[in-house]
């Protein structure tokens, strides 16, 4: 098994469901598992997408273990050289796994990657690239200081600009980690 998605479901059904699709479509010739770990969903997630999604792997919670709980439950069911942890209000562009794969391939000592995020409209989401969470970072985000003093380098490591290209973080996204 070359990779395994993990997605954590509450109540969001409609959401998982899209999410399923993109990873189902960017997985293709992948050899790859996912796995769904609900979390005592009450919005009828069981009976909507069992049905849809025959291989995925569901566990069926009976109560809510929280965030952490459900992906190392999912975790230890995982088969997979690479883990990707995978929000369910994600939709993945189909060459999205192959392209992070692809990076650890041509880098075999990279610990985890994050991807670019960006709305339905394909504008760009900051919150896919920050500096590491601190109070200074936390009062400018507050703030409107940034936007009083645009392209001053005392801010680089407070507001990160957008960026294409491969760089160390100290600190990733959630949404989609692999």
């Amino acid at each position: 098994m070359h990779l395994s998605v993990i997605i954590v479901n509450y109540n969001v059904k409609h959401f998982l469901e899209q999410c399923l699709y993109s990873v189902q479509k960017a997985c293709a010739g992948i050899n790859a598992e996912i796995i769904v770990a609900d979390n005592f969903s009450t919005d009828g997630s069981r009976a909507f997408l069992e049905p849809a999604f025959p291989r995925v792997q569901f566990i069926w919670n009976k109560k809510n273990l929280g965030f952490a709980k459900a992906n190392n439950q999912a975790l230890e069911l995982a088969r997979g050289e690479y883990i990707l942890f995978l929000n369910p209000d994600t939709i993945l562009s189909e060459d999205c796994i192959e392209k992070c794969l692809g990076f650890f391939n041509n880098k075999p000592d990279a610990g985890s990657v994050g991807i670019r995020m960006i709305d339905g409209s394909g504008k760009f989401l900051k919150e896919s690239k920050r500096a590491f969470p601190s109070p200074l970072t936390s009062l400018f985000k507050l703030s409107a200081w940034p936007s009083c003093f645009p392209g001053q380098k005392f801010l680089a490591g407070t507001i990160l600009a957008i960026c294409r290209n491969t760089r160390i973080m100290k600190w990733m996204c959630w949404q989609a980690l692999l």
